[in-house]
């Protein structure tokens, strides 16, 4: 589950395909930041009158002053403006010069067939380390007799980079490696060379904690698909969250935005009005981060992910910081939420929270969640609200139809509060509190 694309960002002044970078990516970076919160501002505006609208469809009037849904706070800013990425993914491709082994990010699209690989050397919200292990990656593979993979198709090896860093100085790089039809002697060879240059070559000056490689024939694959192998290094690394140590795996989640996660965090807490009888769902919950965060509040944590590695991770953070009433499951939300539910007789009240991608949640878990008649206070934090979760929205606030089995009773929207995630970019995390 990603929150932001690595290409979002600011330009300094540069060369014209730093200013397409930029420009594709960050369309706010010239405005002051005040100026940026204020765009966000109306954007989101205008989501909330988009969903009255079609809550007035459905025959529910619920439209505030300004043909809104709920009142809207003015968005939280974020504690960091440059360098806040603890998380980047770099493409390989074609650079301005023709270069196939440009590693950087993208300028262009597949369908006008005008893509244009660009260093992100003057991108101002990814920090300079991520940068630096680019540089390296790059002169790595340009030093390779191997091809980068550009088309799937056609051959090649060479293929992403992921860059994670964290607050205690922790970086972990993780190649992405299309194996073709390499046997298993030649991949070894690879992997050695590889772990050389970033341990006793010019890659060392990156100083490593992690070194991951990753033989996968898909765009995306899970761990389960295609496992992480470690090089390198430790299997982990970590970062403190609001005085909590976490631990994260290479394709765990975890916001992009560290220091604004820890004011996210915060307003969930105090938006879901937990206390010491209530029992916290953290549905989509990663490695935890939420649901730990407030542990020490409520009665209860119950947390739900689809990453196995996260939930393995949750646990390990738990028990770590001495957390012990929480309990967390691993598999897709749409499976494991409807039999949690379906027989729930506990009489404590529950807040769930949701943080699902940018598809949002599929109906199953909304259905689970509309049937549940003990949730009386939801969190939804959308990353992407005018996308797919305009539809959960609008199944949540519903009135009651059994033809969908939509049973319980409709949530209203009472409150949206926009957190400024990602800087320089048109992108905001809403958080709208749902009530019932």
């Amino acid at each position: 589950k990603e929150k932001g694309k690595a290409g979002e960002g600011r330009s300094l002044p540069g060369s014209s395909w730093e200013e397409r970078l930029a420009n594709a990516g960050t369309p706010l970076w010239r405005l002051p930041y005040q100026e940026q919160l204020q765009v966000k501002y109306e954007s989101q505006r205008k989501i909330l009158q988009t969903l009255a609208s079609c809550l007035e469809e459905l025959g529910i009037d619920t439209q505030q002053p300004g043909g809104l849904c709920c009142p809207l706070q003015p968005v939280v800013p974020s504690p960091v403006i440059n360098g806040y990425r603890n998380k980047s993914t770099f493409s390989v491709n074609r650079g301005p010069d023709g270069n196939p082994k440009t590693v950087g990010l993208y300028v262009g699209t597949g369908k006008a067939r005008n893509i244009v690989c660009v260093k992100a050397n003057h991108m101002e919200n990814i920090p300079l380390k991520h940068k630096q292990v680019a540089q390296c990656y790059e002169d790595f593979i340009r030093r390779s007799p191997l091809d980068a993979c550009l088309l799937f198709h056609k051959g090649g090896h060479w293929r992403e980079l992921v860059v994670r860093t964290t607050s205690y100085g922790h970086t972990m790089a993780i190649v992405t490696f299309h194996p073709q039809d390499l046997g298993q002697e030649a991949l070894a060879t690879q992997k050695s060379l590889l772990k050389e240059f970033f341990t006793c070559g010019p890659g060392a000056t990156c100083a490593l904690t992690s070194l991951y490689f990753q033989e996968s024939t898909m765009t995306r694959c899970s761990h389960e698909q295609a496992p992480f192998q470690l090089l390198h290094g430790e299997p982990h690394i970590f970062e403190e969250v609001l005085g909590l140590k976490f631990r994260i795996s290479p394709d765990a989640f975890f916001q992009v935005n560290t220091a604004g996660a820890e004011a996210l965090y915060q307003a969930v807490g105090e938006l879901g009005q937990v206390g010491g009888d209530t029992i916290l769902l953290d549905i989509c919950c990663g490695t935890g981060a939420i649901g730990l965060s407030l542990a020490r509040k409520v009665s209860k944590i119950i947390g739900v992910e689809v990453v196995e590695k996260a939930i393995e991770d949750a646990r390990w953070n738990a028990a770590f910081n001495g957390i012990s009433n929480c309990e967390f499951h691993s598999g897709k939300a749409e499976a494991v939420l409807p039999q949690l539910l379906s027989s729930w007789e506990d009489a404590r009240p529950v807040v769930a929270v949701v943080n699902p991608s940018r598809a949002g949640l599929h109906y199953r878990v909304v259905r689970a969640i509309r049937n549940c008649k003990s949730i009386r206070r939801l969190l939804y934090i959308s990353c992407k609200p005018e996308g797919e979760a305009m539809r959960n929205f609008t199944e949540l606030c519903c009135p009651p139809d059994p033809g969908k089995k939509l049973l319980g009773d409709p949530f209203t929207p009472m409150l949206a509060i926009p957190f400024d995630m990602f800087p320089h970019t048109v992108h905001c995390e809403l958080v709208l509190l749902l009530t019932r």
